[in-house]
């Protein structure tokens, strides 16, 4: 086994009510000027103003930023950043769903470095930050992301999507909070809950998987698989909401330190060109990556079943790793998500241009079990628009 680099974020809390860790972590750093970054549904929600009135309360000087959209452009990410140098903050704290987090990382980090936003991007931009930048506590409102235990900040370019990647993007204060997660509605959490379990199967595939990540990734299935649909259904039921909690997080940590691959990579390209939300790109794309891919890892494919449903001993490896993508077709559908490209209104003609910059996504393909090549992305991609579990020469159709 290969030599892993595993990093964490330095503090967390997670629990019910562990949003009320945030008023002495905030005195720790003793600031004057905190800036809250978040998004106007959930201000408009009132989600925001006890926090703020609170933090005011103490005395400390709070703004709040909300120019905050799903799968933030390079040119938000530039706007916050300038506005965060010129207001002379001391703490950062981002609250919401990852666009809010990975912001929230960038406004602190980037605004104590030199240059544009642009100059860090992993495919294009030639800079690394010199610089810590503010110190910064993320709050997850969503189960999903893992926004808050990485290091990566996400931004959407014309078509595709790129990433600053840097271990001062690191959160120094992770509160995960299941109670602020009781609001989101079905949709949202059904795709934030497929994001995350995404998130633990590629970490668990990944080439770049380790027996630490490894138990991780299978717990977060155990919990995302084991309460999605329940949360789905019912979204005031509390330990479904404890359970896709702890399960992101613990997703986020396992793929922040094993990657994840072809699902992601071959996402990002779809959110970009027709804005899709990444957690319904991840939902939709996830079987078919998976049955494609499956005679990479027939057998890690049957330990994912086993986490998902309990029990495989009926099974060979492979029955097991065929039901593992059967299980995940239905997943997706019972929490309401369209598991064809054709469900979101995507033409074929759009194909090309999809598989032309999802083969871009060099970074998370590197991390495929299975080398994904051009005509590889083609492939799945047409699989998506025709509803059909492809494995590089067998198809086998599955009902909408």
């Amino acid at each position: 086994m290969t030599l892993s680099r595993l990093v964490y974020t330095p503090l967390n809390y997670i629990g019910w009510g562990s949003l009320e860790k945030l008023w002495p972590e905030v005195a720790k750093y003793s600031p004057l000027r905190i800036l809250l970054i978040t998004d106007s549904i959930l201000e408009k929600l009132g989600m925001i103003e006890p926090i703020t009135s609170k933090l005011k309360q103490q005395g400390y000087d709070v703004s709040v930023y909300t120019d905050v959209v799903p799968d933030p452009p390079l040119e938000l990410g530039e706007k916050l950043v300038a506005y965060t140098r010129d207001g002379g903050f001391d703490l950062v704290i981002g609250i919401g769903g990852g666009s809010a987090m990975d912001l929230a990382k960038l406004a602190a980090v980037i605004s104590a470095n030199e240059g544009k936003v642009a100059d860090y991007l992993n495919l294009s931009g030639n800079k690394k930050p010199q610089h810590k930048g503010l110190p910064k506590i993320l709050i997850p409102t969503t189960s999903g992301t893992g926004s808050e235990v990485t290091n990566i900040s996400v931004l959407s370019l014309e078509t595709t999507k790129d990433v600053i990647t840097h271990d001062y993007l690191m959160a120094d204060v992770a509160i995960v909070d299941p109670q602020l997660t009781v609001s989101v509605p079905p949709r949202v959490t059904a795709a934030t809950g497929v994001d995350a379990l995404t998130h633990a199967i590629e970490a668990y595939i990944s080439v770049n998987a380790n027996p630490i990540t490894d138990g991780l990734a299978l717990q977060a299935i155990r919990l995302i698989s084991g309460s999605l649909r329940q949360a789905v259904a019912d979204g005031q039921d509390r330990q479904a909401r404890i359970d896709l909690s702890y399960g992101s997080h613990i997703a986020g940590i396992a793929f922040f330190n094993a990657g994840v691959a072809g699902v992601h990579a071959l996402a990002y390209p779809l959110g970009c060109q027709f804005h899709v939300s990444h957690g319904e790109s991840n939902a939709v794309l996830l079987p078919y990556v998976m049955g494609y891919i499956r005679s990479s890892c027939i057998k890690r494919m049957g330990h994912i079943l086993e986490a998902m449903v309990g029990h495989t001993s009926n099974l060979s490896e492979e029955e097991a790793s065929r039901k593992c993508v059967e299980e995940l077709v239905g997943l997706v559908r019972d929490v309401g998500i369209p598991n064809t490209l054709r469900g979101f209104n995507i033409p074929a003609s759009a194909l090309e241009s999809l598989t032309e910059d999802g083969v871009q996504q060099k970074r998370l393909l590197a991390r495929s079990p299975l080398p994904l090549h051009k005509e590889d992305i083609r492939t799945i991609y047409q699989s998506a628009f025709d509803g059909v579990i492809t494995e590089q020469v067998n198809a086998r159709p599955i009902s909408e």
